[in-house]
């Protein structure tokens, strides 16, 4: 994927402010397979980065380039999972994972297969006839994970999705997370303001600056994988943190 000179300005909340430019001058590669993590604080345009990449939205100036081609909307190849799980209540965990498919009239039964394994790697098989107000928190994320797997996409847009969990969830989450990535290898780009979450997880942190957010930094993880938590109590992990924590602060400045 490749994000060249991108910009975007947003009209101001009345007819007398003025226009908000949001992100300026964005420039970045994601390599196929790689862990990306855009690390930035509160209204820095991360998640309208990331809005971009889905296709939910378009660029003033510059462009958004997938296998060479224009991102014009939304598509399969490009799975989305936001803060909050998007479960339809009324569809059980399988029919939730199954929506996809059965919308664009693919369901076959290899598809139902490949649910039902899913539904195994994320340890929901017992679930899969639950609704989603049966489920935990961490199990609903889960969830939301294989119905945006069923769709095998090439690309995974994560806008914090672990930012409302409590903390013994959301580290069983991010486990999850390293394990299913371990596996699959999808490209993942993943928003977050947590400058420990960016270190455990990814490949690459981004760091933005605020309005109009601008890349201030980037890093390479040079930590080893597979990765698992035991990674953060290495001198090499708290190093990462502090280099990727100045410069957040700095973004500040």
């Amino acid at each position: 994927m490749q994000i060249s000179g991108v910009r975007k300005t947003f009209a101001g909340r009345s007819r007398r402010s003025a226009p908000r430019t949001a992100l300026d001058g964005i420039d970045l590669t994601v390599a196929e397979g790689e862990f990306l993590c855009l690390l930035g604080p509160s209204g820095c345009g991360k998640s309208t980065l990331l809005n971009m990449l889905a296709g939910f939205s378009a660029p003033d100036t510059g462009e958004v380039l997938l296998d060479g081609r224009p991102i014009n909307g939304p598509g399969p190849e490009r799975g989305v999972l936001f803060q909050t799980p998007t479960l339809f209540p009324w569809l059980t965990t399988i029919d939730n994972v199954l929506y996809g498919p059965r919308a664009r009239r693919e369901l076959t039964p290899q598809v139902r297969q490949r649910a039902a394994a899913l539904l195994e790697t994320v340890g929901l098989a017992e679930a899969r006839d639950a609704y989603p107000h049966e489920l935990s928190g961490g199990m609903r994320h889960r969830a939301a994970f294989a119905r945006v797997l069923i769709n095998q996409p090439r690309l995974l847009l994560m806008d914090e999705p672990f930012g409302a969990l409590d903390a013994i969830t959301r580290v069983a989450m991010q486990r999850f997370l390293l394990q299913l990535w371990e596996r699959h290898r999808t490209t993942i780009v993943f928003v977050t303001h947590d400058v420990e979450e960016a270190a455990l997880l990814g490949d690459r942190i981004c760091v933005m600056s605020g309005t109009p957010g601008r890349i201030r930094a980037t890093f390479d993880v040079d930590l080893p994988r597979p990765r698992d938590l035991a990674v953060t109590d290495t001198v090499e992990f708290a190093h990462l943190k502090r280099r990727v924590r100045e410069a957040l602060e700095d973004s500040h400045r």
